[in-house]
């Protein structure tokens, strides 16, 4: 399976990013975390800043607009397959930017697309 990097990763579990890190484990993928704090869920270890990361093919964003901007050189420079876009996290911004360098955007939710088949 490849590896999928949350963005936005909390220990909460009421947060949709801990519900998304689970079913991607459970449905077998290699899962990387990055959140404000760091923390652990179910062995994945919640990372902070913008650690080097290598072999990305998904990322999936669980970040609200206001604190995406940092991480738009990050992302680029990673070369991930795609980007997706959970409900909230939506941003035209770093969707164009990503695009125009060939990377797929997705306004998705990750926990829909694990459950029908369609991650």
């Amino acid at each position: 399976m490849k590896k999928t990097l949350v963005i936005g990763a909390s220990t909460n579990p009421e947060r949709y990013s801990y519900l998304a890190i689970n079913s991607l484990l459970k449905h077998g993928y290699e899962v990387v975390a990055i959140g404000r704090k760091a923390g652990e869920i179910n062995g994945v270890h919640i990372q902070t800043g913008q650690p080097p990361l290598t072999g990305i093919d998904t990322v999936t964003l669980y970040l609200n607009l206001s604190h995406q901007e940092e991480y738009y050189d990050y992302l680029l420079q990673m070369k991930p397959r795609r980007i997706i876009f959970n409900p909230g996290a939506e941003n035209y911004d770093l969707l164009d930017r990503a695009s125009r360098v060939g990377i797929e955007c997705i306004e998705a939710c990750t926990l829909v697309m694990l459950a029908t088949g369609q991650f």
